[in-house]
């Protein structure tokens, strides 16, 4: 795992990583695996990695991957858990996977978009997620890395629309952030969620024609709407905020 290079507490935050297997700084309290190294060099821990997952802030993607492409395997497939849009070059709004894809100078980028507070994915909490790959040869590679008992993930061919609805919710999830603290009930977040859903809905078929009214129902759309409130996927990520 790439790390960018930090110092916390008089030591280096990837000496840290690999010495007591814990992310003091951004995940404090979470015991990481032994096998997981952090590697604060990124043309060594790109240069022979068959897959690239990337998560990281999106406003870094223009500096790196020129650095990644210059090193990276010819076959690496890339996998973005990036959530938002990016500016295209003339000035339309570009699919993160889209920009990856440009700047490494290669045909398609996979997505995993789900609903999901970091924390609780690294307690072993039950979590769920969509996978977007267009590629049907690239699904048997890709599924068995991500899915497990506790992080359950569904493989899907809409790439645009998996990513689309894992960008947009979380303008949602703010809103049902504020419904809360302004003391509202579920009711108005019921209103909310139906009518953000709906605009996410349109807003996904009105720039990306091919998109899948499906991928809604999906783990990067709309969780569990059965409990008796009908937001669960909105109260998860509104405790971010």
């Amino acid at each position: 795992m790439w790390v960018y290079e930090e110092e916390v507490n008089g030591k280096n935050l990837s000496h840290i990583i690999n010495t007591e297997h814990e992310n003091t700084k951004y995940l404090p309290g979470v015991q990481l695996p032994p096998n997981l190294v952090a590697e604060p060099d990124l043309e060594r821990a790109v240069c022979e990695a068959s897959v690239l997952v990337w998560v990281l802030p999106h406003q870094f993607l223009s500096r790196l991957l020129p650095r990644v492409k210059a090193v990276m395997r010819k076959d690496a497939i890339s996998v973005s858990l990036i959530k938002g849009m990016a500016a295209g070059q003339d000035g339309t709004l570009q699919l993160v996977s889209s920009h990856i894809a440009q700047g490494l100078g290669v045909a398609e980028v996979a997505v995993l978009m789900g609903a999901n507070v970091a924390d609780q994915v690294a307690r072993d909490e039950l979590c769920e997620a969509t996978l977007g790959v267009s590629h049907p040869s690239l699904t048997p590679v890709l599924l068995p890395l991500f899915d497990r008992a506790c992080f359950r993930v569904r493989a899907v061919s809409d790439v645009a629309g998996v990513e689309v609805c894992g960008a947009l919710k979380n303008v949602v999830a703010l809103a049902a952030g504020f419904a809360d603290g302004l003391g509202l009930g579920s009711n108005t977040k019921a209103a909310l969620v139906r009518i953000g859903m709906a605009e996410i809905s349109k807003f996904a078929l009105r720039f990306y024609p091919g998109v899948d009214k499906e991928t809604m129902w999906e783990s990067c759309g709309k969780k569990n709407l059965k409990s008796p409130c009908p937001s669960t996927f909105v109260l998860s990520e509104s405790h971010k905020y």
